[in-house]
């Protein structure tokens, strides 16, 4: 088999899932199905390029065309990893199997957990300490947090330790420390799997908080035998673009880039296209979930997923002989739920590249690893513990 790909621009849509997974019912997932209920709520996606690429085309697919002829491969893939979160979703693409699920704390943090916070980073004292929307806290706290200086503590249905404050109270570099801190703090049987800073601005609750782009994510350290490290190993490039860097905890990264926006993304994406010519360009797109997503807001998600799909142009259209573009997401956050919580749902799986076959279906994926599987088995490194690569299903070349 003859490869010529030197270059991967691996793209996540993050939750952007397609379907309830079998066990879903063991995550209170039932009946969920990002893609196809947004469609669906906005009366149908404009989303052209990805149907060029073969959407429409996957089995199981809801509320999107299919194309005749997509110019793309196509296909969906199952997580096996014990979880709904960023962290293990990524995670399991580059080859880490999670086999337990990281704690939650539906009930707030131990009080243990909060005394050591407080003492160790010398607080007044902390707010909060429950489970909140991250809007809503803001409403809720934010004029006590900027009277008293207690930085507002807060968890999801996610296994997250969030700090808000204001960037005037405690500066986001300031913010940043105090998750360092935290994030020594929780570990043995509290080991989350991120500490998330949440800085905000703004005048008072009466007039509206918002939270800025300067949020970080302090994630657990992953285990050193995944794609990205081995391919740095290996003197490859590894670009992360948006949360990476965070959601790897810097491991197997050569350059980063952090991103206020989806659309930022996609100029950070191209703006390593111009620079980075081998190895691998990999971007997450949080607006589907942080902002959308986790706020039952279908109609932005849709506008959303138009959006993305209008800037796809761009990276296509910059895509060279020897490029390989793959497109997939982490989880599901189905917004028309009566939930705000990530769902357990199986993910799209686009592959396309000038150099490669179109129209073909590459099915119901056992494992996200087979995308890292296949990137492992481009650049000659690995293999990865878990998953198939479905290189040879897609090279033009056979020798």
């Amino acid at each position: 088999m003859k490869n010529t790909i030197n270059r991967v621009i691996w793209i996540v849509l993050d939750s952007v899932g397609m379907g309830e997974l079998p066990d879903a019912p063991d995550f209170d997932d039932v009946g969920t199905d990002t893609i196809g209920h947004v469609s669906e709520k906005h009366g149908g996606l404009y989303v052209p390029n990805m149907v060029k690429l073969g959407l429409g085309n996957i089995n199981g697919i809801h509320n999107i065309r299919k194309c005749e002829l997509p110019m793309g491969c196509y296909g969906k893939m199952a997580e096996i990893s014990n979880g709904k979160d960023t962290t293990i979703g990524h995670w399991e693409m580059t080859g880490i199997y999670s086999e337990k699920r990281f704690p939650t704390y539906p009930d707030g943090f131990p009080q243990e957990v909060i005394d050591a916070f407080i003492e160790k980073c010398g607080l007044p004292g902390v707010l909060g300490n429950k489970v909140a929307s991250g809007t809503e806290i803001l409403k809720e706290l934010g004029d006590e947090h900027i009277r008293t200086k207690k930085p507002i503590v807060y968890t999801s249905a996610d296994s997250v330790f969030q700090i808000a404050c204001h960037e005037e109270v405690y500066p986001p570099q300031k913010l940043y420390e105090l998750c360092k801190c935290a994030r020594q703090i929780l570990c043995g049987e509290n080991e989350v799997a991120r500490v998330i800073a949440r800085p905000f601005v703004g005048e008072s609750a009466k007039k509206g908080f918002e939270r800025t782009a300067n949020r970080r994510d302090f994630s657990k350290l992953p285990d050193k035998n995944n794609l990205l490290q081995l391919m740095k190993e290996s003197g490859e490039n590894v670009a992360g673009v948006g949360k990476i860097e965070d959601i790897f905890a810097g491991v197997g990264i050569t350059h980063a880039v952090h991103t206020k926006d989806n659309m930022d993304g996609m100029d950070k994406t191209l703006d390593y296209m111009d620079t980075i010519d081998t190895g691998l360009i990999f971007t997450n797109l949080v607006e589907f979930d942080s902002k959308w997503g986790h706020r039952n807001d279908y109609e932005g998600y849709a506008i959303g997923l138009e959006q993305f799909d209008k800037r796809l142009t761009d990276v296509m259209e910059k895509m060279g002989e020897n490029d390989l573009l793959i497109i997939d997401a982490d989880h599901g956050c189905d917004p028309t739920t009566k939930g705000t919580d990530h769902t357990r749902e199986y993910v799209p799986l686009l592959v396309y590249g000038k150099g490669i076959k179109k129209n073909v279906d590459l099915g119901i994926r056992s494992t996200f690893a087979d995308a890292g599987q296949t990137v492992a088995e481009i650049f000659s490194v690995g293999p990865l513990k878990i998953g198939e690569s479905f290189l040879k299903d897609i090279v033009l070349d056979i020798v």
